[in-house]
C-alpha cells in the first residue's frame, strides 16, 4: 500500500514538472525582439552635434597706396596683421534622415547632413602706418577680413581637420551598423550596403 502512495506522488510530480516545462517553453517561444524600436533609440543615441576644434594662426603684411599729381607723389598705408583663429566642423546628426522597412529588415540612411565649418578669427594688427591723405578706412579692414578668412580656408582643407570630423562622424554611425547587424537587418546608403566601417568611410568620402 505504502509503495502504491509513492509512485502515486511520483507520477503527479512528474506530470506537475511536465507542465511547468511546457509552460515556459511556451512564454519562451512567445518572447519577441523589437528590432525596429531597438533601431530607432540607437539612432536617437546617434542623433547628436560632433565637434571638432583646431586652433590656425598666421602673420599677414597689409599694404595700400594711393597716388596723386601723375603718380608723382603717392601716400602709403602698411599694417602688420596678426591672425589667431578658432575653428570648428561640426556634423549635426539630428538633422540625418532615414528610411526604416521593417518588412525587409533594412534601414536606408537617406541624407547625413554635410559638415559646418565656422571660423572665428582674432584679428590684431601692429606697426600701421597710415596718411592724412591714405587712412585706413572700413574698406581695408573688410578686405582683410576676407583674405584672413579665404587663407583659413585653404588652411583647413589642407590640414587634417575636416578628415578629423568625418573619422568622428564614421566612428558614430558605426554604432548604428552595429546594431542593425546584431538584430540580423541591413544598413544602406547611397544605394549600396554598409557591412563594415570602412564601407561606411568609402561612401562619406565620396
Amino acid at each position: 500500500m505504502l509503495k502504491r502512495l509513492f509512485i502515486f506522488i511520483g507520477i503527479i510530480i512528474t506530470v506537475f514538472l511536465l507542465f511547468k516545462y511546457c509552460e515556459f517553453k511556451k512564454d519562451d517561444n512567445t518572447t519577441t525582439i523589437d528590432g525596429s524600436g531597438l533601431i530607432q533609440q540607437q539612432i536617437l543615441n546617434v542623433g547628436k552635434l560632433i565637434v571638432t576644434e583646431g586652433h590656425f594662426s598666421e602673420v599677414i603684411t597689409y599694404k595700400n597706396q594711393e597716388k596723386y599729381l601723375l603718380n608723382m607723389l603717392s601716400f602709403e598705408k602698411k599694417a602688420l596683421v596678426v591672425v589667431n583663429a578658432d575653428v570648428t566642423v561640426a556634423y549635426d546628426l539630428h538633422k540625418m534622415k532615414y528610411d526604416i522597412d521593417e518588412k525587409n529588415k533594412t534601414i536606408t540612411i537617406v541624407y547625413i547632413p554635410k559638415e559646418e565649418i565656422k571660423i572665428n578669427p582674432d584679428i590684431k594688427f601692429y606697426d600701421v602706418e597710415q596718411s592724412k591723405l591714405n587712412p585706413f578706412t572700413g574698406e581695408d579692414y573688410n578686405k582683410i577680413n576676407k583674405s584672413v578668412k579665404a587663407n583659413l580656408a585653404k588652411k583647413i582643407e589642407s590640414s587634417t581637420l575636416k578628415t578629423n570630423a568625418q573619422n568622428r562622424l564614421i566612428s558614430e554611425l558605426s554604432k548604428l551598423l552595429i546594431t542593425t547587424s546584431q538584430l540580423g537587418w541591413t544598413l544602406k546608403y547611397e544605394g549600396k550596403v554598409i557591412e563594415s566601417e570602412k564601407e561606411f568611410g568609402q561612401q562619406i568620402k565620396l
